[in-house]
């Protein structure tokens, strides 16, 4: 079992890589996902250890579970989530000013810019 967490955090945490080095910002947004998500189910997989529900009554005797690697792992989630829809909507504002989602284009207008703010300044 554990070996199979194993192989799916690393299919998961090296896709994420993977898409991190390209030059499409959805696809780097993509990755950061597949990243986070690796890293949580990395959180889960070391509690796997489990006992009884640790709710009253407990019966005697057995090691109860402990709630706090689950809590932690929920409380990530939702901050992934909510990064996520913000990463999301940056890229649509970038996407409909620019009209480009490819770093390597965004990166060479905003140095047409500033040369062009550089110019104006020299010039006034």
């Amino acid at each position: 079992m554990n070996l199979l967490f194993a192989m799916a955090v690393g299919v998961l945490f090296g896709c994420g890589v993977f898409l991190v080095l390209k030059p499409d910002l959805f696809r780097v947004i993509v990755g950061l996902v597949l990243v986070s998500n690796a890293a949580n189910l990395t959180l889960m997989a070391s509690r796997l250890s489990g006992g009884q529900a640790p709710i009253r009554p407990l019966e005697g005797g057995e090691p109860t579970g402990d709630p706090v690697a689950q809590a932690l792992t929920l409380t990530a989630l939702v901050i992934g989530f909510a990064v996520t829809a913000l990463l999301l909507a940056l890229a649509y504002r970038v996407y409909t000013s620019h009209r480009s989602v490819d770093l390597d284009d965004l990166s060479r207008a905003e140095v047409r810019a500033e040369e062009e703010l550089e110019r104006e300044e020299v010039t006034s």
